[in-house]
């Protein structure tokens, strides 16, 4: 790659510079390169500005001596045509062979970039049984299973785990309520037949009626506790109830995640670490990291500001940082990943700082790297969603409006299409209006739900993308075969063409980027500037009818390189490509 071979060019000049000014100590340099703004160049580095703290000389002698020992070099020669200093910078801008080079490479859809090595576990959705999937649960389903596809394109072996809130003091309530609502006073011949007939929204409706009726009778905590106790004991009628509700859950979640078009390989929920957490409160005892303390199991962090963290509570129940160094245990021995990535929302922020360092004085964590990816919160105008205060916008609801909205766009402007191919482009528009909307946005940003914002089909959108990838997909299949059967090097590249080039010649640093920062908005942001210059292509000039055959050439491998890598990128965002729109 460029940047690779750059930072050898940059890092031997800065050396040799040092070296002519007979700096005796060769310390340890650090520089950055980056894509600037297109009146900048291609790429830019900010080594200048170290060496002048090193070496206390000149922006303006430091430069001038740099770019000379820059250009020495034979890939220097290769790669750019122009080298600057500007306000500090150096500023690097590729040569037209470069750029043609770059749209040759991509006028056949590459399936994989590198072959990276190793294993990534990325745990996310991970929704919580017995509720049903509010628009909060969309942003760590939808960044988690992008995330997923950009590392699996890289070449990493990828394992998604859905590790679903099937375990907790939370079920203790649903459990109690159940017991004493639904069940009360049944014969055990009807628990059967009752427990079958309740729905997703009924468990729903149930786990909030006991959080209004705590705020008057705090002592159903206790109650709550007490149930939680029964199933992780092993009681059969607590069993029996628990599974009921799990097994209503995954359905209704297996659904929702088809229509998503999101898979998991595991769903390992915490319920799967019953039979593990003991040997994790062992290892604690015996590497002397709990303690008793007014009678719960708890893990200090002297060394740190973190609050101690609690393993096992007074009554002897575990809790979630136990059932997540379980399954932090579990994915260690089993994969051996290179990084596991944690999609939860940023409430979690201080239970995953406790986890990590938890694993770290355990002496776990060796070669694997945790991240935890804290994603911000959908949020009402009057503050944060909650279920328990039965304040939730269910994704079902947000679907079906966005259907509803993409079904009248289509009446207007496609009112020819048969039945089913409407039905599924219907479909395909509207999932991809609300998987781009949210992951367009840095996923540390809070959002507050809004449904013009939420089902946006035009501008900066899903739609706008697929539009452009059907455009230009339209304008190949009316092009002759004659037009990609000869290769040519344009040696001039017209204004525009060469903006597009030089943005065509970004995609593959943009997905490793992604990768490497976990951020998928950063594509989102690329295909969006992409598409909107090949429009402007599209807009102002003839393609098909080009006065010149090299300028029909080169614009219709500009063309197929754009309409290649919008569906590559709308792939790793989750997005489908219709041909038609």
């Amino acid at each position: 790659m460029i940047v690779k071979d750059l930072e050898k060019i940059i890092a031997l000049a800065a050396e040799q510079y040092l070296k002519s000014i007979n700096f005796s100590v060769q310390p340890a340099l650090t520089f950055e390169i980056e894509r600037p703004e297109k009146q900048f160049g291609d790429y830019a580095t900010n080594i200048v500005f170290n060496l002048a703290k090193i070496s206390k000389k000149s922006i303006s002698e430091i430069s001038q001596n740099l770019i000379l020992l820059i250009k020495k070099d034979p890939l220097s020669s290769k790669y750019f045509e122009k080298i600057e200093e500007r306000n500090g910078f150096l500023n690097f801008w590729l040569r037209s062979e470069v750029l043609n080079q770059f749209l040759d490479e991509w006028q056949i859809p590459k399936r994989k970039l590198n072959k990276a090595k190793g294993t990534i576990v990325i745990d996310y959705s991970s929704p919580n049984i017995s509720k049903p999937f509010g628009i909060g649960h969309f942003r760590s389903t939808n960044i988690g299973a992008a995330l997923k596809n950009i590392h699996k394109y890289l070449g990493y072996q990828v394992i998604g785990d859905n590790h679903l809130g099937d375990w907790g003091t939370q079920f203790g309530a649903l459990l109690y309520q159940i017991k004493n609502t639904i069940l009360k006073d049944q014969p055990k011949w009807r628990v059967g037949y009752l427990l079958s007939r309740l729905t997703l929204k009924d468990l729903e409706k149930l786990y909030v009626d006991f959080n209004r009726a705590l705020e008057k009778q705090p002592e159903l905590q206790n109650e709550a506790r007490t149930w939680f106790q029964k199933l992780e004991s092993g009681d059969k009628e607590a069993r029996l109830i628990w599974k009921f509700c799990v097994k209503i859950s995954l359905k209704e979640f297996k659904r929702l995640y088809k229509l998503l078009g999101v898979k998991f390989e595991c769903f390992y929920g915490e319920s799967f670490y019953e039979d593990k957490m003991s040997s994790v409160i062992n290892e604690l005892k015996e590497k002397s990291l709990a303690q008793i303390s007014e009678g719960a199991l708890v893990v200090f962090y002297p060394d740190s500001n973190l609050p101690p963290g609690i393993v096992l509570k007074s009554n002897q129940s575990t809790t979630y940082l136990t059932r997540d160094l379980a399954a932090l245990k579990y994915r260690l021995n089993r994969w051996q990943p290179k990084k596991i990535i944690y999609e939860v929302g940023a409430e979690q922020t201080l239970h995953f700082q406790q986890l990590f360092l938890t694993a770290q004085l355990l002496g776990w964590i060796k070669e694997t790297e945790l991240i935890h990816i804290a994603h911000g919160l959908f949020e009402s105008e009057k503050g944060k969603l909650s279920t328990r205060a039965g304040q939730t916008v269910y994704l079902e609801d947000v679907i079906n409006e966005a259907i509803k909205r993409v079904e009248e766009l289509l009446a207007q402007n496609a009112p020819k299409i048969s039945y089913l191919k409407r039905k599924k482009l219907i479909k395909q528009i509207a999932i991809g209006a609300l998987k781009y909307n949210d992951l367009s946005q840095h996923y540390s940003r809070n959002i507050v739900f809004d449904w013009n914002k939420i089902l946006n089909l035009t501008g900066n959108s899903g739609p706008y993308l697929q539009y452009t990838y059907a455009r230009s997909r339209s304008v190949l299949l009316k092009a002759p075969f004659s037009c990609f059967s000869r290769r040519f090097s344009f040696n001039t590249l017209p204004s525009l063409e060469k903006e597009i080039l030089r943005q065509i010649s970004q995609f593959e640093e943009v997905i490793i980027s992604s990768a490497r920062e976990c951020s998928p908005h950063l594509i989102s942001t690329y295909l969006f500037e992409l598409a909107q210059l090949y429009n402007q292509l599209y807009n102002n000039y003839p393609i098909l009818k080009a006065e010149k055959r090299e300028k029909r050439i080169l614009r219709l491998k500009i063309t197929r390189s754009v309409a290649n890598i919008i569906k590559i990128g709308l792939e790793l965002l989750g997005i489908e490509t219709p041909l038609r729109m």
